[in-house]
């Protein structure tokens, strides 16, 4: 057991468990398995005496939270000392890497400018940081910084590690004018790291050291308390416990911590509905953050206008409780907003929509709630109107669901336009998004071939092992002696 000294004011250790690569013995081939094993036997052999330290701003909320979630505890297992730090920031830094977020992909959010005094107060609270990363960090540790967040780090952190790996995981096919001055604010901090990381090659910024860059798709686990599977009777009864149904009395309701104990569903979700769903109910589902680049308006709307007049199916949207995820400051607001428009509907459309906010509380129980919601789902959408990979989307596809998800970022890289999935071309066409649907939710035959091809894409491509033995080739790279 690693004995660890109380963290500097700032700082934050999340626990990582040591979870066995070999469970993934069962969903891979013995070639497969047998690329795994050599990729974490020399992972473990040249980071024998290093620490590899990944650096984020949440521990839950969102798909950076989930991808070290999914990742950390089987290179844990595979004996490389891998740990994970959460900087603490004030709400204006939140408000700051935010808009970044925002303008990354494009969007304006709550200002269409970066000041010099945003820039001032990003860096401020960064210098603090900084110092206590170097209380912490020795010299010969490895550091990953994920996203806008903790850019700034990178040149303080520079002299003092013997690498440090910044990890972009948002980006647009197309920049615009707002994305390139992201970039600007940005550029200055990020290359000076010691390896880029994007989630596409498109992603990849104007101005840096392609010899520096790489790319690396997110990936899912599927034995997480998010993915494994469970049968008709556990997801009934997670989502009678959970308030996501009212069809039952909730017994059973279980599930699977990713470290293989048990847990039990007895928080419940905060529902804006007039009626709840019903084991016969025909279930369009979308989760996401409550962001207002995952559209939840336009989906209300297409849902609305196109599905609703001809099929019988019912819309939920699902996402995180807006008071459990810290660093997005514009989640209640949003939230707001949507429940604003939910109820300015129709009342026939209206009667077929439900609003839920997942409890945090214990990130397992969302995440079993989440699984249930998804296996239970007809139809799984993700239109988002930019996107830098959509974990939501390889969720569905593991659980052999038809997604309609729009062709941007990574969301393209997933599906197969109507073999593994319909990609909407353009995610503001409300009626074609409609249309798409209502055509799954009136041919299950479709449906359900388009989920099975959606089982087999996502096995052979969006698993976490592609992931971590991508990040052990590039971490055995940065311990080389450098010329």
């Amino acid at each position: 057991m690693v004995i660890r000294s109380a963290l500097p004011a700032g700082l934050v250790d999340v626990p990582v468990p040591s979870l066995s690569i070999e469970r993934y013995a069962s969903v891979l081939t013995d070639e497969q398995m047998e690329g795994v094993r050599e990729h974490t036997e020399r992972a473990r052999a040249v980071l024998a005496e290093r620490t590899v330290y990944n650096i984020n701003s949440t521990a839950k909320g969102g798909g950076v939270a989930e991808m070290l979630t999914a990742l950390l505890p089987y290179a844990c297992g595979a004996g490389v000392d891998a740990r994970w730090l959460v900087i603490e920031g004030d709400p204006e830094f939140f408000r700051i890497t935010k808009r970044l977020h925002n303008h990354l992909h494009g969007a304006d959010g709550d200002s269409p400018a970066l000041t010099a005094e945003d820039r001032a107060h990003y860096e401020g609270l960064l210098v603090s940081r900084a110092a206590a990363l170097r209380q912490v960090l020795r010299p010969h540790d490895i550091v990953v910084l994920h996203d806008p967040q903790t850019a700034g780090l990178i040149p303080m952190l520079m002299e003092h590690c013997s690498a440090v790996v910044w990890r972009c995981h948002v980006g647009v096919d197309t920049p615009n004018d707002r994305v390139r001055a992201a970039w600007k604010f940005l550029l200055p901090y990020v290359t000076k790291a010691t390896e880029l990381i994007f989630s596409r090659r498109q992603f990849v910024w104007d101005g840096l050291d392609e010899l520096r860059v790489l790319i690396i798709p997110p990936s899912i686990d599927p034995f997480s308390a998010k993915n494994r599977e469970m049968d008709g009777s556990a997801i009934h009864a997670i989502l009678v416990a959970a308030g996501l149904t009212q069809d039952g009395d909730g017994t059973g309701a279980e599930f699977v911590r990713q470290d293989g104990s048990s847990g039990r569903v007895v928080r419940i979700a905060d529902m804006c509905e007039e009626r709840p769903i019903t084991r016969d109910t025909h279930l369009v589902l979308q989760v996401s953050r409550w962001d207002r680049l995952k559209d939840p308006i336009g989906v209300l709307e297409g849902f609305r206008r196109v599905v609703v007049p001809n099929s019988p199916a019912e819309l939920m949207l699902a996402g995180p409780s807006v008071a459990d995820v810290a660093d997005d400051p514009e989640g209640q607001e949003v939230y707001a907003e949507v429940v604003q428009a939910m109820r300015a509907m129709p009342a026939e459309a209206r009667v077929r929509v439900h609003l839920a906010s997942l409890p945090m509380d214990d990130e397992e129980e969302n995440a079993a709630m989440v699984n249930a919601l998804q296996r239970r789902a007809d139809v799984v959408v993700q239109k988002s109107l930019a996107e830098g990979f959509g974990l939501t989307v390889a969720e569905a596809m593991w659980k052999s669901r038809p997604v309609v998800g729009s062709a941007v970022g990574g969301i393209q890289d997933q599906i197969e336009d109507g073999v593994s999935g319909i990609l909407l071309r353009d995610p503001r066409d409300l009626d074609t998004f409609g249309r798409d649907v209502t055509d799954l939710i009136t041919h299950p035959e479709r449906a359900r071939a388009m989920g099975e091809a959606a089982h087999g894409r996502a096995r052979a491509h969006f698993l976490g092992t592609r992931s971590l033995m991508q990040y052990a080739e590039l971490l055995g790279r940065l311990t080389e002696p450098r010329s």
